[in-house]
């Protein structure tokens, strides 16, 4: 394997269509695309200043990288990558790639980050931004926090672990997702989406889990939850009160009690759905 150590390299295509090649202690400014259609890379302790610095790259190991703001853009369309202790600044970064695993990895500028995007295992990972992971799918996530609106729209075959949100208008759209141990606040949650679990999550929602089919909550606290469910297909077991539930279509809701149920016969037939209020 070649090896590339502490060089500052820049122009367009600084080390383009490299092959079997490890970059050490290196700069990549001033040049855009430096690594655009290399594979094989092991990348250690290099920062990326300039955009697209990893465009149609396959099997590439990063370490203690880091894509500055600049570095926009970064990598799209590539296939089969791991990047651990790092930072990227840089926004928009993966689009349409394939494989991608980060671990302890910062994103404090990820808007539009993980877009149409498959097959993605984050481990303790943060970031900020808003439509982070929209339309992507096979995504395995644990130990995550982010604050930043509209999350995983589209998205498809999702498990949540241990997770922090604070996003408005997450999980819309979706299909088979399950969210374990999880704290999610922001409004409107999960319109539109289908097979949707929560277990042991505590959620703060205005009008959230509304327009669903097949929604589950198993052991979960809604708190200053109001005006939920409406018009979907429910099962829900809540260990708290819920502010109001608002004309659900069917299903069973377990709760230790409801200060306001809305169930309008106009729109819905109530006895469609089963109401249990009291701790057991």
């Amino acid at each position: 394997m070649k090896t590339v150590k502490q060089e500052y390299l820049s122009g367009e295509r600084a080390l383009f269509n490299s092959k079997d090649l490890e970059v050490i202690d290196c700069i990549f400014d001033d040049g855009e695309s430096p690594l655009k259609e290399s594979s094989n890379l092991k990348i250690t302790n290099s920062i990326f200043k300039w955009k697209y610095p990893l465009w149609y790259c396959h099997n590439v190991e990063a370490t203690n990288i880091s894509l500055l703001n600049t570095a926009r853009s970064g990598i799209w369309y590539t296939k089969n990558i791991t990047i651990k202790d790092s930072i990227i600044e840089a926004p928009k970064t993966f689009r349409r790639a394939e494989k991608i695993v980060l671990e302890n990895v910062e994103l404090p500028n990820a808007s539009e980050t993980f877009w149409n995007c498959n097959d993605i295992n984050l481990k303790n990972v943060t970031a900020k931004g808003d439509y982070f992971g929209f339309n992507s799918s096979n995504i395995q996530i644990n130990n995550f926090s982010l604050s930043g609106n509209y999350a995983f729209d589209g998205g498809k075959n999702i498990e949540v672990r241990n997770a922090k949100m604070l996003s408005k208008d997450s999980f819309w759209n979706c299909e088979n997702v399950t969210v374990y141990d999880s704290l999610i606040i922001g409004e409107y949650l999960g319109w539109n989406s289908q097979n949707i679990t929560f277990v042991n999550c505590t959620i703060e929602s205005l009008q959230g889990m509304c327009y669903m089919k097949n929604v589950k909550l198993i052991n979960c606290k809604l708190l200053n939850t109001t005006l939920a469910f409406e018009y979907s297909t429910v099962e829900a077991e809540i260990k708290s009160t819920i502010d109001s539930v608002k004309n659900p279509i069917s299903g069973q809701i377990e709760a230790y009690g409801i200060k306001d149920l809305i169930m309008d016969e106009k729109v819905i037939t109530p006895s469609k759905t089963k109401i249990k209020v009291g701790k057991k």
